[in-house]
């Protein structure tokens, strides 16, 4: 720890500004008990309040020595007494003979000095007491800093590993159920299979070259999006159609990359694989109040399916939002008229 006033301008200006007011403090005390003023006041408060806030420096560095070496508040607590007896007598006795050699006509200053030696030692003890009690406060104030900034770490670490959890349960979801759709394309449609693994090897390559949690562009996360459900067109064919409405406005407002797959994949999931009429997934991007809104929807059978999603994914994309976001992003899904809609607000960043 670098010493808590030498290392910061503010603090040495304070620093001093509280010992021009001690020093004032310290001159009316000298008044009262000499009971007059004598032009060797001023000299004597002035060299008196240059040499202890010296003294006040270089005491960081015992203090943090004692402090680094003993845990034990006995040894501590001797140290700093045996500490605060040199510094008051080195005080005392510096002032004295610095102000005799730079005041050497002054006839009065050996009574002034008698007279006020016992409120010197006094007030040195006490400054010595504030000086303590200053350092203190700055280590407490270091040693907490340094606390909230591991758990700053820690938590950012954390919050790292877990969204890097949740997008490894993404890809692989997806990439087995792409590769059993070329499975039985193979013998079905070779052709197909073949623009199916061009297709998926463009999508797989936009995933691993976004591994980091790295916030992208709506522009980019649309591309990608049309690339995976082109995927799976080629599986589905005239079952599955998009549409589109996207503000041009919103385009470069960055996200959490590939944040919306897992809401297509349940498009799919829940509204082709479950019903044999075509199902249309439309997408209304728009921008309002500072927020980025995205509009997920599709129709799917209404008829009673003995199938039923693990919601991993829509678990995923709330979990990963609120850990970028926290409070200020939310997803809302709606069932209405046999229309399936997901909405995304998330903060519009660009």
């Amino acid at each position: 720890m670098k010493h808590p006033i030498l290392s910061n301008r503010v603090r040495l200006i304070v620093w001093w500004l509280v010992w021009l007011f001690i020093t004032a403090g310290q001159l009316l005390l000298y008044y009262y008990a000499y009971g007059s003023f004598t032009t060797s006041a001023i000299p004597d408060g002035i060299i008196s309040l240059a040499i202890y806030s010296g003294i006040g420096l270089s005491l960081w560095y015992p203090f943090r020595y004692f402090n680094a070496v003993s845990s034990r508040n006995i040894s501590i607590i001797a140290n700093l007494v045996l500490s605060g007896a040199i510094s008051v007598a080195l005080w005392v006795l510096i002032t004295k003979y610095f102000v005799l050699a730079v005041l050497p006509k002054v006839n009065d200053y050996q009574a002034y000095w008698e007279v006020t030696f016992p409120y010197r030692v006094g007030s040195g003890v006490f400054m010595y007491g504030l000086i303590v009690l200053a350092y203190y406060l700055f280590v407490s104030l270091y040693n907490l800093s340094e606390k909230n900034a591991k758990e700053a770490r820690l938590e950012s670490l954390v919050k790292e590993t877990e969204l890097k959890m949740l997008r490894s349960q993404i890809n692989p979801h997806f990439l087995f159920n792409s590769l059993n759709s070329i499975s039985s394309l193979t013998i079905t449609d070779p052709e197909k299979a073949r623009d199916m693994v061009v297709k998926l090897s463009e999508f797989m390559r936009y995933a691993l070259s976004k591994k980091d949690e790295q916030p992208v562009s709506l522009r980019s996360e649309l591309e990608n999006l049309r690339l995976y459900l082109e995927i799976e067109k080629v599986r589905f064919g005239d079952r599955l159609s998009t549409e589109e409405n996207i503000a041009e406005q919103c385009l470069e407002i960055k996200m959490p990359v590939m944040i919306l797959q897992p809401l297509y994949e349940n498009a799919i999931k829940h509204g082709v694989y479950e019903s044999t009429e075509c199902v249309r997934i439309k997408t209304n991007v728009s921008c309002n109040n500072g927020y980025l809104e995205i509009v997920i929807s599709n129709n799917y059978d209404q008829t009673p399916s003995s199938a039923k999603g693990t919601g991993t994914g829509l678990i995923n994309v709330s979990r990963r939002l609120d850990l970028c976001y926290g409070n200020n992003a939310s997803v809302k899904t709606t069932k209405e008229n046999g229309i399936y809609t997901v909405s995304l607000f998330i903060p519009a960043e660009t």
